[in-house]
């Protein structure tokens, strides 16, 4: 519980005493490589901090093909937010891609986090301005960078993530297919 209290109280004004019942509230989970934290058709009602390890975003396209939305790394916090918000049936795949373990923030948690800590309502803002502004900028990036501007910058986005995805999932997440990819790669190995 010690990272996710050190990145709330980087969030906002509190104390370990203003947290310690809401960390009560929250337990960790340890997954294995590929376990899923959330599958679709379920309400989602928790949200993940992830202590270590990687979780990867997707969903299945009308052809049957996972389509990468995002990669959730250490220290961020992961849910479906838009279906945890308004309680409906979750759309994607929330999967660890390597050993990975979460501290679980459930609903009741932080119901009580936004009545009960003084600043409670503002970490909920700045937790969903951070997912809006990654959102932004994702569209940004599809729609006005090229693949080969999307593949130079991913790795300020996400380090290391060449090790520690598969380039198929890679190259979902940056719209190209596999072989695209690694002609990006042999390209910049050139430079």
């Amino acid at each position: 519980m010690d990272k996710l209290s050190g990145a709330m109280q980087s969030m906002i004004n509190t104390s370990p005493e203003e947290l310690a019942p809401f960390l009560e509230a929250c337990f960790v989970l340890q997954a294995k490589r590929n376990e899923f934290f959330s599958i679709p058709d379920r309400v989602p009602d928790s949200v993940f901090f992830i202590n270590h390890g990687l979780i990867r975003v997707f969903l299945y396209d009308e052809k049957g093909n996972d389509q990468t939305i995002h990669f959730a790394l250490e220290g961020n916090f992961i849910a479906d937010y838009a279906n945890f918000i308004l309680q409906k049936p979750s759309n994607y795949y929330l999967q660890a891609t390597e050993p990975t373990e979460v501290v679980v923030l459930p609903r009741a948690a932080i119901d009580w986090g936004y009545k009960n800590l003084k600043e409670g309502q503002k970490l909920g803002r700045l937790i969903a301005e951070y997912y809006f502004i990654y959102q932004d900028e994702r569209i940004k990036n599809n729609y006005l960078r090229t693949p080969k501007e999307r593949y130079d910058t991913i790795t300020d986005i996400f380090p290391d993530i060449h090790n520690r995805v598969s380039q198929r999932h890679i190259a979902s997440y940056l719209g190209i297919t596999p072989i695209h990819l690694s002609r990006l790669k042999k390209e910049a190995q050139k430079v």
